[in-house]
């Protein structure tokens, strides 16, 4: 199965799913190498340093910091862009084909890295700039999906001006950030904005939707190469203890429900797979996650979260992973090998990317038309009188 491609994992990275983006690389280098793949496994640390760590890692090695045996690597923008490991005289530049980005929430899955990546001229997986920040602003997206007429929960910004335009209760949720972070029920409005204020995670932005605790979750994958096309339905079944009575998929049981020394929660929580659902209901998850992708832009390996209402089949979308947990390979498990649908996330980066042009097609006119700066100035001297 292997060419001459070297490939990397980028995993860790600013955010508050840091750990869990370390689980997801690991198993994601792993998977790949398993297969016969060259990987080179990168690690962000949280001091911001970039490090190559040893290939076989486990998670126990990260815990005190980065892993005995790594390199550093300096990230060069300007000039011979790309990243270097660093030596006493000088540095080597790594040759990588593409880059497997296994980042989660923050501005790794938020866009950011795809836009250093682009500037360094190294393909990665995941999405553009632009749709991986629509899918990590909670906002955004709501309101994208509801102007396209995808159905979806009522979003709305929590204002400290403007009350939201349905009754309480609410979740309140960051606005931006992971899926399982964060969240908090709440009555009424004067509650979201007190406890918005008090919250990291909230005072940043938050977003309040009705509180429906009769919906259940539903997850389904789509990739966009070779071709568009959709996992089987999956139903995240929840514990069943006194906190679970909020009805509210928890961090713990998303990412920590197999105990230590487990996979990723997301391979070893409890689950219904594909999930027993009424008639047609499977038919139109896959409808709304094919729209989804059509609507957002955001290409390579993507899981949409859903909601269902048991009692009518409504569904709507809650949210969209364009990184997910585990790489979603939990879920494409049945119908493709794993290490396929990393490898072809991968070629479509390195061959089938999308460009954004770099500069604008002026030729110099408006820079010829502008003048002195100085007369650019006029006006801007501040109030008079």
């Amino acid at each position: 199965m292997s060419d001459s491609s070297q490939w990397a994992v980028l995993f860790g990275g600013p955010s508050p799913e840091h750990e869990i983006s370390i689980l997801t690389g690991l198993q994601a280098e792993r998977v790949l190498t398993t297969s016969g793949e060259a990987v080179l496994p990168i690690y962000w640390a949280p001091s911001g340093e970039w490090f190559l760590v040893p290939s076989g890692s486990e998670a126990k090695d990260f815990i005190d910091g980065v892993p005995s045996g790594s390199k550093p690597i300096e990230v060069r923008l300007s000039g011979n862009s790309g990243l270097f490991i660093k030596r006493r005289l000088g540095a080597d530049e790594l040759e990588i084909s593409a880059v497997l980005m296994t980042l989660h929430g923050g501005v790794g899955e938020g866009g950011g890295a795809a836009a250093l990546f682009a500037l360094l001229g190294i393909p990665a997986t995941g999405s553009s700039l632009f749709a991986g920040a629509v899918g990590m602003d909670k906002l955004a997206f709501g309101g994208l999906m509801e102007v396209a007429g995808v159905p979806t929960l009522r979003r709305e910004l929590l204002s400290s001006i403007v009350d939201p335009s349905f009754e309480g209760p609410y979740i309140v949720k960051p606005r931006f950030g992971g899926s399982s972070i964060g969240i908090e029920i709440v009555e009424d409005v004067e509650a979201a904005r007190a406890i918005a204020q008090a919250s990291a995670h909230l005072r940043a932005g938050a977003v309040v939707e009705p509180y429906r605790p009769d919906l259940v979750d539903l997850n389904i994958s789509f990739r966009t190469f070779p071709s568009l096309e959709t996992t089987a339905v999956e139903r995240p079944l929840r514990a069943e203890k006194a906190d679970a009575k909020s009805g509210l998929y928890s961090y713990a049981e998303k990412y920590l429900s197999g105990g230590a020394g487990s996979e990723t929660g997301f391979m070893s929580a409890p689950r219904e797979f594909p999930a027993k659902l009424a008639p047609g209901v499977a038919e139109k998850a896959r409808e709304v996650a094919l729209r989804t992708a059509e609507v957002t832009g955001l290409t390579g390996i993507v899981r949409v979260d859903l909601l269902l209402d048991e009692k009518t089949n409504d569904l709507y979308v809650n949210e969209v992973n364009s990184i997910p947990g585990a790489m979603a390979l939990y879920l494409w498990a049945p119908t493709v090998p794993p290490a396929q649908v990393l490898k072809d996330a991968l070629i479509e980066a390195r061959d089938h990317r999308v460009v954004a042009p770099a500069s604008g097609f002026g030729s110099g006119a408006a820079l010829r038309a502008a003048g002195g700066i100085a007369g650019k100035l006029v006006g801007l001297d501040g109030p008079r009188g």
